[in-house]
């Protein structure tokens, strides 16, 4: 992919963080961007916000955990749009943290379902008409987490690890195929987002990095040559504590 004019692009979680800096860097880019979000208010914001700027956006409501919700969706972008060239499995959460006996099985659903089924489910219903065209390109958005462990953070350790181990999985079924899809994995440190500062009120956010930066780095990944592909890119801050 050596350009993103006019490339569909469907971005889960726009609707703020990562998803929405991720939505701007790449509509300035010229790709169409299509921000899905649980949240409509937030995603309508965003896509309007990029359309005032003079870039192509759009909004859809989604839950990315149903798969009537993510399936409804994608025929929605395929039926207007005719395709989707890029997906990125961005939406993601957390849960307040606490030692693993003191989780419900309610609080992994909650986890395992938005940040490993939805991508699951995106990945299934986007990559046949990907294969079809042999062309397109999926980005899943990792974190350190699937690389080191820290205490009271059990399930979004598992949530990453596995969606790490899910991209590599995909990865290895496109070269059987000899497919020219292309599947990356981003995996982000720290970053000063909302959900960090109202998560962590006390800490020093003078580390940590703008998400514009990673999304910079997404652009990378996306604009690599042809016959190329970056399948795992870190980005973190020089500071950094969360390393492998």
């Amino acid at each position: 992919m050596k350009d993103l004019t006019n490339k569909i692009i469907l971005i889960t979680g726009a609707g703020q963080g990562l998803g929405a800096a991720t939505a701007e860097v790449l509509s300035a880019a010229g790709a169409t961007i299509i921000g899905a979000d649980i949240n409509k208010e937030h995603v309508t914001q965003m896509a309007e916000r990029l359309t005032k700027k003079g870039g192509k956006a759009e909004s859809i409501t989604m839950n990315v955990a149903d798969e009537e919700s993510v399936e409804k969706g994608i025929e929605e972008v395929i039926k207007n749009h005719g395709k989707i060239d890029v997906l990125i499995n961005n939406a993601g959460l957390d849960v307040e943290p606490k030692p693993i006996e003191e989780y419900s099985s309610a609080d992994f659903d909650k986890v395992v379902n938005v940040n490993l089924r939805g991508p699951f489910l995106l990945m299934r219903k986007v990559l046949p008409q990907m294969y079809m065209r042999d062309s397109g390109h999926i980005v899943n958005i990792g974190s350190t987490a699937s690389l080191r462990t820290w205490p009271n953070a059990s399930l979004y350790h598992i949530s990453k690890t596995a969606l790490r181990g899910l991209s590599w999985s995909l990865f290895t079924e496109i070269r059987e195929k000899k497919s020219a899809v292309r599947v990356s994995t981003i995996i982000p440190g720290g970053m000063k987002t909302a959900h960090v500062v109202e998560r962590f009120p006390d800490m020093d956010f003078s580390w940590l990095q703008n998400p514009t930066s990673v999304a910079e780095t997404i652009k990378f990944v996306l604009l690599t040559p042809e016959k190329s592909v970056i399948p795992e890119v870190m980005i973190i801050p020089p500071l950094e504590w969360s390393l492998p």
